[in-house]
């Protein structure tokens, strides 16, 4: 079992930056590959990024690449995403995730409670 909480999330305008902390607990967080996901209002759930358990590898969804980071410090067990150049259409609910496996990462079995960012015009 891993438990995720996030933080880091609230208000900004547009252009600005922001950057989202996951803290895990549970089973030894260095081998699990870690994910983060949004919802906007009214529409699914969709992948932002993803990383592997040393960080030797990254994915990001093609409308935050250039602009997102995803990163992880193993030993105080916490991921992050440090979001840059933020537009309105970023606003949504964002989840960090986890799972075992790399290649199950985008259906992750573990999943933080979420935290809003709001991105004004």
């Amino acid at each position: 079992q891993v438990q995720l909480v996030e933080s880091g999330g609230g208000l900004v305008q547009a252009g600005g930056s922001l950057r989202l902390s996951c803290a895990a607990s549970g089973r030894p967080f260095a081998t699990y590959a870690l994910g983060w996901f949004r919802q906007a209002p009214g529409k699914e759930r969709n992948f932002v990024a993803t990383i592997s358990w040393n960080g030797a590898r990254t994915d990001y969804a093609d409308s935050v690449k250039g602009r997102f980071t995803i990163s992880r410090d193993n030993a105080k067990k916490t991921v992050y995403l440090q979001m840059n150049s933020l537009k309105p259409e970023d606003t949504a609910v964002y989840y960090c995730a986890a799972d075992e496996l790399y290649r199950r990462v985008l259906s992750p079995a573990y999943w933080g409670q979420g935290t809003q960012v709001t991105v004004s015009s």
